[in-house]
């Protein structure tokens, strides 16, 4: 069992962050340098919102950042950020956010997890089918040699769908940031230079 509300928690709640998951993409573009000022960015599983205040603030401007999720994500007040409301795995979907974008991402950020039921290889292997939808996504749309991270909850799929990444990009990197929660089995894949193959 954990605590809720632990220092990361409540460090989100009082510094205007929906969820501590901020903490986590922000360390990981500070160490690999995944997007910054002027990038184009998409968040695939947005809500509630915290990768996207991170990387909006990170792109600023002349910036964009496009999230995508089923539910439907509170407006953030921020003009480079756009949401479309809808399931990524549907082609139409994906169209609207190409048009959006007005061709391809330089970095595709996720940190979707699916309803967890308590039984760790099911859960895993769930979340292994979402990160496997995002690396398609990425095969459409994200550009040569853009980065892409993602979350994976660490099971017997690990090897399978590293192995993938590796096939898409030249460098993939597994990371722990440290606002995950000692006791998750979560990791993140950061995959760096997009091969487009």
């Amino acid at each position: 069992m954990y605590i809720r509300k632990d220092s990361y928690f409540k460090k989100a709640k009082a510094e205007g962050y929906r969820s501590r998951a901020a903490y986590k993409l922000a360390e990981l573009n500070n160490t690999y340098r995944l997007f910054g000022r002027g990038s184009k960015v998409l968040d695939v599983g947005c809500a509630p919102g915290g990768f996207l205040q991170v990387a909006a603030d990170a792109v600023g401007p002349k910036g964009l950042v496009i999230g995508i999720d089923i539910e439907e994500t509170a407006s953030l007040g921020m003009e480079n950020v756009k949401i479309v409301v809808g399931d990524a795995r549907e082609k139409e979907n994906m169209e609207k956010v190409l048009v959006i974008l007005e061709g391809r991402a330089d970095c595709l950020i996720s940190d979707m997890a699916p309803d967890t039921s308590g039984v760790g290889f099911a859960d895993a292997y769930r979340s292994a089918a979402l990160v496997s939808t995002v690396l398609d996504i990425a095969g459409t749309h994200l550009k040569k040699g853009g980065s892409l991270v993602v979350k994976l909850f660490f099971g017997g799929e690990f090897e399978e769908i590293r192995g993938r990444a590796r096939r898409m990009f030249n460098k993939v990197i597994v990371s722990k940031p440290d606002a995950s929660r000692k006791s998750s089995r979560e990791i993140y894949l950061v995959c760096l230079g997009f091969n487009n193959s």
